[in-house]
Parts: structure tokens; sequence; C-alpha cells
């Protein structure tokens, strides 16, 4: 919930006329995401979201915009970038990098059913497919070379036992990952950040997902992890609804099926897409920066989903 950046329209008036959209109308903050500052825009030629990035360079942001029209092109329904008079599909407003994209129709659904857990399967699926020959390489900036150097930013904030789980979870997590279980995982461009309110629905049809800024090359399986960790629990307890599971997991697997090493590592997975977001809350709520209308995460969410799964385990992928 954050915007880094005000924007107003007077703002707009000249900056906007490199774009094939007439003149800037409106223009509202979204009240959502901790990563980028977010506006509704309205012009002559209809609805757009404007991003101002905050923490991506210009010369990481190809890599995102140009994935994003990758997966249009090839009939997933993802925002469009739009481009400006040169081509461009980055521009520097305030500084900073920003782009257009178009608006999805629809809204979130906040109370998942296993039939709109069906619906994010399919298209997650679909998605990793249509990346397989996206030509541009960007690893996950959140993966774990991030985790290692994360986790001693936290530590000096957090009580002995909390610091001992997040300690133990990034040892198994490090030796996961050297493993061959893991070598053996497909990759490719992944989402990493699918979680419920980057996904429109108008009613139980997914009309598209967004917010691709955390996206990079990982393994299919984390971001599939990162997604029934989201879209498949009580929200109270981070425990796992098995029909949501199932239902999201096999209609993946009907699309994009699941390989010996999938199965081996799934569990693996679903903790790792837990310590990813427990410490990058812990980050945000502990080195908090400056915005117009940030309130950082619950830290505690995430602990809870990756003390679950440590504990109690998962429904095995269902093919």
């Amino acid at each position: 919930m954050a915007v880094f950046t005000p924007v107003t329209l007077d703002d707009l008036s000249q900056w906007i006329k490199q774009f094939p959209l007439g003149k800037a109308l409106a223009l509202k903050g979204i009240a959502s995401g901790i990563e980028n500052s977010n506006f509704f825009l309205t012009t002559e030629r209809g609805e757009y979201v404007l991003t101002i990035f905050e923490n991506l360079s210009f010369e990481q942001l190809p890599f995102y915009v140009q994935l994003m029209r990758h997966l249009a092109e090839r009939g997933i329904p993802v925002p469009a970038p739009v481009a400006n008079d040169a081509g461009e599909l980055v521009v520097a407003l305030h500084g900073k990098p920003a782009a257009i994209v178009s608006k999805l129709d629809g809204s979130s659904q906040m109370d998942p059913q296993p039939v709109h857990c069906a619906e994010v399967g399919t298209i997650l699926a679909k998605m990793h497919l249509a990346g397989r020959d996206f030509p541009l390489q960007q690893p996950n900036l959140r993966g774990l070379d991030w985790w290692v150097e994360t986790v001693p930013k936290v530590l000096p904030f957090l009580d002995a036992e909390t610091a001992a789980l997040l300690q133990s979870e990034l040892a198994f997590q490090s030796e996961f990952a050297a493993g061959p279980t893991y070598a053996e995982l497909e990759r490719g461009p992944v989402h990493a950040d699918l979680f419920r309110n980057n996904v429109m629905f108008v009613g139980e049809r997914l009309s598209g997902c967004f917010d691709f800024y955390f996206a990079g090359w990982d393994t299919w399986l984390f971001d599939l992890a990162v997604t029934v960790n989201d879209w498949c629990i009580d929200l109270d307890t981070g425990r796992l609804d098995e029909a949501r599971v199932v239902a999201l997991t096999r209609a993946y697997h009907a699309v994009r099926q699941f390989t010996a090493a999938d199965h081996a590592a799934w569990l693996p997975m679903l903790r790792a897409a837990a310590l990813r977001f427990w410490l990058s809350r812990l980050y945000d709520y502990h080195r908090p920066r400056e915005a117009e209308m940030l309130t950082p995460h619950d830290p505690t969410h995430f602990e809870r989903v990756l003390r679950e799964r440590i504990a109690r385990g998962a429904p095995n992928l269902t093919a």
C-alpha cells in the first residue's frame, strides 16, 4: 500500500504527449503493492495503469515489460505495455523509470473456491509454457542469493527462537538448492508473485494476471508453490485447504505435466516460497522506506505458513 513518488495530472500534461493515448483526464493512486508507485490513469483513449519503479533500474526493466508483451502476444491475459512515439516501453518520469500498461477487466477474488483455483492453475501452466522461447534472461531478484544477503539484516530484530527458525530454513534451502533434485527442475520465466490480488476475475472466469515486477528466471515449481501458498490456504492459520490444492495443481498438470523431480521437490519448494515472503516482509517491516501510503504486510503470516509446511507437510501433487 504505497505511493513513493507522488504524481499529479499537471505532471503528466506534457509527459503523456509522447504516447498515443490523448490527454490524461484522471489519475488515482492504487493502494496495493509495496515496491512501486502505481496509479489508475484515465486518458482520452481509455483506462490504463501507470507504474513508477522505485527499485528496478532502466537496465533491469526491459525483462519485465518485454515478458508481458511476449505473453500477451501468445494469448496470455496480461497487461500490454504501451510504447511511446520512439517505441520505448520504459520512459523517465520524475527521474525514475515509468511504464504505462493496459488495464484489465474484472476484480480480484479474495475468497477463492476450487473453481477459481483451477483457473489459476491453468493460466500459470500456460504462462510457463508460453515463456519457454522468451529470449531475455534475468535471475529471480528475490531468490536464494537475496535470502543469503538479507537474513543477516533482519536477525537483530528477532528473538532467539524466531532467528533460529529463519537460519535453519535458510540452511535447509541452501542445501536443497545444491542437490540433484533441484537441478532437474524445469526452469524459465516465472511470475513469482501470483497472489490473489494480482489476478482478476469476471465471475468465475479468470480475466487477467498482472504485476510482473518480481518476475525472473526460476523453477516453475517454485512459482507454483508461491501461488498455492496464497490461493489454497486458510489465511488465519496458514493451513492448506486440500480441495483447493487439488483443484489448482490438477489443472496445472493438465497443461504441463509434473515430472519426478517436481514430485520430489514439492514440499521443499512450498517451504522455499514461504521463506521468501516471510523474509521480504520481515525486511519491509523492520527496515521500512518512506512512502505516502505505506503499511508493511504482517511478517508473521508467512512465518505461520512456513511452520505449517514444516510441521504438517502438504498434499501430494495431483496428476
